[in-house]
């Protein structure tokens, strides 16, 4: 790339991609037309002459409520171009959520897909149809071709990502454009995109890891990106690879593992042959090869991130040779700060620091699974860490260091090689299967309203939130009671209840949150002296998915 974040912006992807790249293909449907490079600059352009005709000036906030599209990356580059700061929100955010993040960050205007619209009833931002930007509009574009835009500096405020909103006051990471290009740039340490990539995006745009690897680093490199028009079910996934072939994926791991899951793993079972050790190689392989037909045929990277991957399905990965790597970061950091390549990943490793990104590793003790390693909070510095949290700084304090480390909340270790290890997430936040960050307290808070639960504990899974639930004593007895059931029908009835709770629990939560299994926790959790769950103790808590 020929880009540095010392003197290049988001502002300047789309006027440098038209003068590389021209005709070439940049953003798409998966069954639909695509747009160049070309046309990219144009239709950017526009959207920057559109919000300043409307009175957004630099450093104003403007907001993208909207599944991924290609008019997705248009808005965001147009903000850009606009001097604007964008503001992404994730389509899952309630209504209420949507108005108070916009009310929060004062955005004076607001991009929104037709699907979404409905959400922003009272909004006091300008609504703009972001379908509209992929139009046709001769009077627009002569009036955008002549229009000065304004200087965007490297240092200025590129976007506040919220990461929360759900429940008390918002939580909106600020990263400046020098965060996102010096990001993209550290990646090339782990991928190095080409003009013939095609990549095919699952996640969403919102995301900060989908952002800056599935967005920007392909449209500075001159690649193309289709997107689904509907969740990656396996029913829309597999037409989409095999009609695209993509080269390049981004994933959490909850799509690998499901995949492997649902579809290998019980082919392999099926196989007597299977139960034989010497043969289970050449049977893997064999499954291998066909998930990797299945995916396309032409995967040369597939990006692993947002959370651990299960250490079984990484053992096959690794057995069959699947071009994955793996990546570690976060939303601060815009987001990765440590990563593996396909073919240098080692087990359960995150991978070394991305070039610029300094990690070090203080108050080290001993792990709470294996006393023989040290492990201790890692913080880092550098130009892809951002500037803090918007309206908040004493929230922005307390996460920075006198020397100017960024606190990531997380726990783990380096190894001999520099390779770093995450071992637990103090800030207990669960990656959605979509790459929504879901913060197990809020949902934990909504179980414990009921009459019944005591206390509760949420963690991810393969098939998504799980949540222990601790009754009160009285609970079950009422339960017997009411149905007049005997003793003996205790655990039928406890089972009945615990369904009701998560239905109950299900009404109040977003889409990408709610619980899918309620399991029993017989007894008091055990707690920290400052009584937190210790959540390291339970069975899947530690997973973070």
């Amino acid at each position: 790339m020929s880009y540095s974040y010392d003197t290049h912006t988001i502002a300047d992807i789309a006027p440098e991609g038209a003068g590389q790249y021209g005709e070439r293909p940049a953003l798409g449907m998966v069954n639909g037309d695509s747009i160049s490079y070309r046309e990219l600059e144009l239709h950017t352009r526009r959207a920057a002459a559109r919000l300043i005709g409307l009175g957004v000036r630099r450093g104003d906030r403007v907001a993208i409520l909207s599944e991924s599209l290609p008019e997705w990356g248009i808005a965001s580059l147009g903000i850009a171009r606009a001097g604007a700061v964008a503001v992404p929100l994730l389509v899952d955010f309630r209504a209420v959520q949507v108005l108070e993040i916009l009310q929060h960050s004062g955005a004076k205007a607001v991009f929104v897909s037709a699907r979404q619209k409905a959400k922003l009833d009272g909004a006091l931002a300008a609504v703009l149809p972001i379908e509209e930007l992929s139009t046709l509009d001769a009077e627009l574009d002569h009036a955008a071709a002549v229009l000065p835009l304004p200087r965007v500096a490297p240092g200025d405020l590129a976007a506040i990502v919220y990461t929360s909103g759900t429940t008390g006051k918002p939580k909106g990471v600020m990263l400046t454009h020098r965060n996102y290009i010096a990001d993209a740039l550290a990646c090339s340490a782990i991928i190095v995109l080409r003009p013939r990539d095609v990549l095919l995006s699952i996640l969403p745009l919102a995301h900060a890891y989908e952002y800056t690897i599935g967005f920007l680093i392909p449209m500075m490199s001159g690649a193309s990106v289709r997107y689904l028009d509907r969740p990656p079910s396996a029913s829309a996934l597999m037409p989409a690879l095999a009609s695209i072939r993509p080269t390049i994926m981004l994933s959490v791991p909850m799509v690998i593992e499901k995949t492997y899951r649902s579809a290998v793993k019980p082919a392999l079972d099926k196989m007597k042959a299977y139960g034989v050790p010497f043969l289970r190689p050449l049977l893997e392989r064999i499954a291998g090869a066909k998930l990797y037909r299945s995916f396309g045929g032409r995967l040369r990277f597939f990006g692993i991130g947002g959370a651990p991957l299960d250490p079984e399905v990484e053992r096959f990965l690794r057995a069959v040779k699947w071009p994955y790597a793996i990546g570690y970061g976060l939303t601060e950091t815009a987001p990765i700060i440590a990563a593996s390549g396909v073919g240098k990943t080692s087990p359960r490793a995150a991978g070394p620091a991305l070039p610029g990104a300094e990690i070090r590793i203080t108050d080290l003790r001993p792990a709470d699974d294996d006393p023989s390693t040290l492990v201790g909070e890692l913080q880092v510095r550098g130009p892809m860490v951002g500037s803090g949290y918007y309206l908040d700084p004493a929230r922005t304090a307390e996460v920075f260091t006198e020397d100017g480390y960024f606190r990531t909340g997380d726990l783990g270790f380096m190894d001999e090689r520099g390779c770093f290890f995450i071992r637990g997430r103090s800030k207990a936040m669960i990656l959605g299967a979509s790459g929504e960050n879901i913060y197990p307290e809020e949902v934990e808070a909504v179980l414990n309203r009921s009459p019944h639960v005591l206390e509760a504990l949420v963690y991810g899974g393969a098939d998504g939130l799980t949540a222990l639930v601790h009754l009160k004593p009285e609970a079950i007895a009422e339960a017997l009671e009411a149905v007049k059931a005997g003793v003996d029908q205790a655990e039928r009835v406890a089972a009945e209840l615990l369904e009701s709770i998560r239905k109950e629990a299900n009404q109040c939560l977003q889409s990408f949150s709610r619980i899918h299994r309620v399991e029993r926790q017989s007894e008091a959790f055990e707690k920290t002296p400052t009584q937190k769950i210790k959540r390291f103790l339970y069975p899947g808590a530690d997973k973070r998915r």
